[in-house]
């Protein structure tokens, strides 16, 4: 009898054994994928952009340019002008412009630009904006920015005042430039001193 309940014990466990060993724990696994880190950045004009990539400097070659000649006063001779982005993107800048002159041959000619604001400059521009420190704007196809200008056209025994007829544009140091000819003759003179603004 005891040698039967001891079979019957060995059976089920035997049975368990079994049943146990081929018993397995399926493995999970789960992948976590992260949402893109995004800014959100409002320009001056009220545009808002949201983007997962630094935004690229813009460059000249990205824009048309439109000179406006302004008004004189007292010799000094006040214009603007406005670059409009003609490729797709978004690209960001801040700061003044970079601006070249040359005359009507395509000879580059001597500037002196000088930045409103700046300490000990009493000039001002007529559009509020241009009397303002650079802020970092964010342009896109189809949007624009401007800056003003200012020179003196009054001719004196010390000074140069050059003809020229197209102002190259640049961003920044390095970048493309945008050449924008004016309606008529650019003659600053005192060495092509002209005074400029932020881009606004």
């Amino acid at each position: 009898m005891r040698r039967g309940l001891i079979s019957v014990a060995i059976f089920f466990a035997f049975v368990a054994i079994f049943t146990l060993s081929r018993h397995h724990t399926p493995t999970v696994t789960t992948t976590t994928t992260a949402a893109p880190i995004t800014t959100t950045t409002t320009s001056s004009s009220g545009t808002t952009t949201t983007s997962t990539l630094a935004e690229a400097a813009c460059q000249g070659s990205s824009f048309n340019g439109v000179y406006n000649e302004g008004q004189g006063a007292a010799g000094t001779v006040y214009a603007s002008v406005i670059l409009t982005k003609t490729s797709p993107g978004t690209c960001a800048e801040t700061g003044w412009p970079i601006v070249t002159l040359q005359d009507k041959a395509g000879a580059l000619l001597p500037v002196n630009l000088v930045k409103v604001p700046s300490a000990g400059n009493e000039l001002q521009f007529s559009a509020p904006k241009a009397n303002r420190a650079p802020t970092q704007l964010l342009l896109h196809q189809g949007s624009a920015t401007s800056f003003s200008l200012a020179y003196s056209s009054v001719e004196t025994a010390n000074t140069v005042c050059d003809n020229a007829l197209t102002l190259n544009i640049q961003f920044a140091t390095g970048g493309s430039a945008v050449p924008v000819t004016a309606p008529y003759a650019v003659q600053p003179c005192d060495n092509g001193k002209i005074w400029v603004s932020p881009f606004y």
